[in-house]
Parts: C-alpha cells; structure tokens; sequence
C-alpha cells in the first residue's frame, strides 16, 4: 500500500523568503512549480528518497491561505507515495475515514492526488500520492 513518505508540505507565506533560508540551512532546491488546481506555487528540496514541499497560496480562497490564517506558516501536511490510489481512497472510505478527496486530482510533477481530512488521522492533513504512468 504505502511505499515511501513522499514529501512533507511546508505552509510559507513569501516562497522567496522561504527558499532562502532553506537554501542557507543547506538545501538545494530541486525546482518550482505552479499547480492551478491547488492554488499553490510549490518549491521542492529533495532529502534522501523524499522532499521538501514548500507551498506558497496564490488565491486568497486556497486551503493554504486559509491554513496561514489560521495557524501561521509550519507543517502542513505529510504525503506518502501509494500504488493503486483509487484502490486506497475506496478501502479508506470503507473503513470509515473521511476523505477530502473520493477521487484522485492532479497534483505537483504530474502526480495524481487525494487528502484524507484530518478528523480521522488525529489532526494530520495526509496527502496521498501516486505517479502517473505516461506510457514512457
């Protein structure tokens, strides 16, 4: 089911900022990306077989600006990388947990994407990940 933490996602509020000084702490950023269906602008940092995700809001109504004003700029959520999601978001809706997310979305470097709500993992935001097989 689970294969590895795929990232941890960092809420920033000025991803300029932020790349600095994860940049002077001695990371090295790997790239940047605009993901419009999340309203986010993401900086990754690779660490091991992981990353950094830091997650800037680019629309006042993104669930990052809201996170922000409600909790300020820190840990948003942890996300594992999965083999068959759609298989997963149906076992977990079965067992009861209740999820953001009952489908797959794009996501950050072509990723498909779901969230389970964080009422049922004791307050964490869990982002489920697969890679996107394109055929290459």
């Amino acid at each position: 089911m689970f294969k590895k933490i795929d990232h941890i996602g960092i809420a920033v509020s000025n991803l300029e900022q932020a790349v600095k000084t994860f940049e002077l702490l001695g990371f090295q950023i790997a790239g940047t990306e605009e993901v419009p269906e999340q309203k986010v602008k993401v900086a990754f940092f690779p660490v091991g077989e992981s990353n950094l995700e830091l997650l800037m809001p680019t629309d006042e109504k993104s669930a990052v600006t809201r996170f922000l004003m409600n909790h300020g700029e820190g840990i948003h959520h942890i996300a594992f990388l999965v083999e068959n999601l759609e298989g997963m978001l149906a076992a977990l809706k079965e067992k009861g947990f209740n999820l953001i997310d009952e489908k797959p979305r794009p996501g950050a470097h072509g990723k498909k994407i779901a969230f389970i709500h964080p009422k049922s993992t004791n307050s964490v935001l869990i982002e489920l990940c697969e890679v996107v097989d394109d055929g290459e």
